[in-house]
């Protein structure tokens, strides 16, 4: 009797050990499948989502249909702006705020006609893009340059936006356009945004470096048109010619 006890004694001692091995290899097996690195030759996917360890997307990286609406603070601004039209990537910042992106499209209509788009942006903090990288093409009539942008610090821009299409919703009169003037210029002589820079070409074939005050209003231009006639022009706020070389 005392030697069929010790005997299961020991039998339940190799079972805890064996337990206790297979827990182990169990476990080693588990966080070598969470951390180890995988290699692929190819993926094929509609959307990556990079994130933080605590799940904040910081970068998108989809196809067309799947493309996210613009958030800011992590959640959907108001008024939406629906996603589904632009591949490519997205940013967003340390508090889940959209801010640039890369995206690219183009092909034929039913008609033959093309267009052609690739646009690389970066935002200001809470405001829409102030430095971007443009290609637009409408079936030849092209527009290719770097812009920089300036926008007011406040309101945040979903907050503008949504201010500037109520304001558009009103019936017309005095009292719709000179709420849209004061959204537009909020403090005399500077607009909530305007372009400052343009160095690029247009539909002309002109290349060409523009700048322009806080109103948008352009006031030096230097141009080298198609047939590579350069010129520099000096111009008042009224957009009239004051200088230029040659004259």
């Amino acid at each position: 009797m005392e030697e069929q006890f010790a005997k299961m004694q020991k039998d339940l001692m190799r079972l805890k050990w064996y337990a206790g091995i297979l827990t182990l290899v169990v476990v080693a097996a588990g966080l070598f499948a969470f951390t180890r690195i995988e290699r692929f030759s190819e993926i094929s996917v509609e959307r990556i989502n990079i994130v933080e360890s605590n799940g904040q997307v910081r970068m998108v990286i989809s196809n067309k249909s799947r493309s996210p609406e613009v958030m800011a603070y992590g959640k959907p601004i108001k008024p939406p702006i629906p996603g589904g039209n632009r591949p490519g990537l997205v940013f967003y910042n340390d508090e889940g705020t959209e801010n640039g992106g890369l995206v690219f499209m183009g092909g034929k209509d039913s008609s033959g006609k093309y267009t052609a788009t690739g646009h690389l942006s970066f935002d200001q903090y809470n405001q829409n893009q102030v430095l971007y990288l443009t290609y637009a093409d409408e079936n030849g009539d092209q527009n290719t340059g770097l812009h920089i942008d300036d926008w007011q610090t406040s309101p945040a821009f979903w907050q503008w936006r949504g201010d500037y299409k109520k304001a558009q919703a009103l019936p017309n009169g005095p009292a719709k356009e000179e709420l849209l003037k004061r959204l537009m210029e909020p403090q005399p002589g500077q607009q909530a945004y305007a372009q400052r820079v343009f160095v690029g070409k247009d539909d002309s074939k002109t290349a060409m470096v523009k700048l322009a005050d806080r109103m948008g209003r352009t006031r030096l231009q230097l141009l080298v048109d198609s047939s590579g006639t350069a010129k520099l022009i000096f111009l008042d706020a009224n957009g009239k010619v004051t200088y230029s070389l040659p004259q």
